[in-house]
């Protein structure tokens, strides 16, 4: 897939080739989301509500920093939200907790990330449904759930959609699977609550459904955390003259490249695909090597650091509108539980 992805992103004539399969994919899509809307498909309603922070593109936008964020805005104004994932790339067939120390071999990456970075219960199930009901039955006094990911897992009844948008790469080609990046029509931005667009210029005002209100977000972060003692910071100054190499396994490796080139630090760029599943191979850099990543590349490598490794991750946090906030709280019914 990620060679095939590289194509979404230019000028291919892969494209024609691949566009009759587009056509099947975008019916057989568009079939599934009317069977589950006319309900001869059943969608699980839950017993509290639901926020969706999703996409309409394979690969990252910005949704695991966004639900971060939207967590923590939740829980300023006193709900107690829960989180679920899919887990994806983990090996665990069955919902489970993510807890700080988990295997993200087991649980994915991003759940992991998740329970980390949110002072609330994050669980992770290949079935949506299962993870949120799971969540809810091991933590009763969850008012909230939101869900990393999910825009298409039509079986979870939803009150809230959130789209993330890459401003940076946008629509790709615009073509749906496999020709393009799509797994659904741009039209289906028509229906979500709220468009929230990371970074870059591709989205003016004019190319964006006018009756969905849409937000700002940028990624900051200038402080960096060693791998094998999260206590030890760092800044970009203490990097300077130094070999570095810098590896990112997520949706838009070039967004977290170009950071670092706005830190002012020189160094060699390694590209995975996203969710990668590292091994020592990746990883063999000559000793005393700086190597820099993102914080879901580190939950997986710093099991591969080595007690001297001068291995750093950049912490970035979400900043967004913070008239998004209130736009979901009156969505949900009330600005306190």
């Amino acid at each position: 897939m990620h060679w095939l992805e590289a194509h979404w992103y230019r000028l291919s004539p892969l494209h024609l080739a691949l566009w009759p399969l587009s056509l099947i994919f975008g019916a057989l899509a568009a079939i599934r989301r009317r069977l589950y809307e006319k309900q001869y498909f059943t969608s699980t309603k839950l017993r509290v509500p639901v926020i969706v922070v999703g996409n309409i593109n394979v690969g990252g936008t910005g949704k695991t920093p966004c639900v971060i964020w939207l967590a923590g805005k939740l829980l300023d104004r006193g709900y107690k939200p829960g989180i679920i994932t899919r887990g994806y790339a983990g090996s665990s067939r069955v919902p489970q907790r993510a807890a700080i120390d988990g295997d993200p071999a087991a649980i994915g990456d991003e759940a992991l990330l998740l329970a980390r970075r949110c002072a609330c219960p994050v669980w992770a199930g290949r079935s949506r449904v299962a993870a949120a009901q799971a969540l809810l039955a091991a933590n009763p006094d969850c008012d909230i759930i939101i869900s990393d990911d999910g825009l298409q897992h039509y079986a979870l009844d939803r009150d809230i959609e959130l789209v993330v948008l890459d401003g940076e790469r946008g629509y790709g080609n615009g073509m749906l699977l496999p020709a393009g990046p799509l797994r659904e029509p741009v039209s289906r931005l028509h229906d979500v609550d709220a468009l929230i667009i990371n970074g870059g210029t591709l989205f003016p005002p004019a190319i964006l459904p006018s009756a969905v209100p849409a937000f700002d977000m940028r990624l900051e972060g200038e402080t960096f955390y060693h791998l094998r003692d999260g206590g030890r910071n760092a800044n970009s100054t203490d990097f300077t003259n130094q070999s570095v190499h810098v590896m990112a396994a997520i949706g838009n490796p070039q967004r977290f490249f170009n950071r670092l080139h706005d830190l002012g630090i020189s160094f060699t760029p390694h590209a995975f695909p996203d969710h990668h599943a590292y091994t020592a191979a990746d990883c063999a850099f000559d000793t005393g090597v700086t190597v820099i990543m993102t914080e879901k590349d580190a939950v997986k490598c710093e099991r591969l650091a080595a007690e001297d490794a001068n291995w750093w991750a950049l912490r970035v946090n979400a900043v967004i509108d913070p008239a998004l906030g209130e736009l979901i709280l009156h969505k949900i019914g009330s600005e306190s539980p």
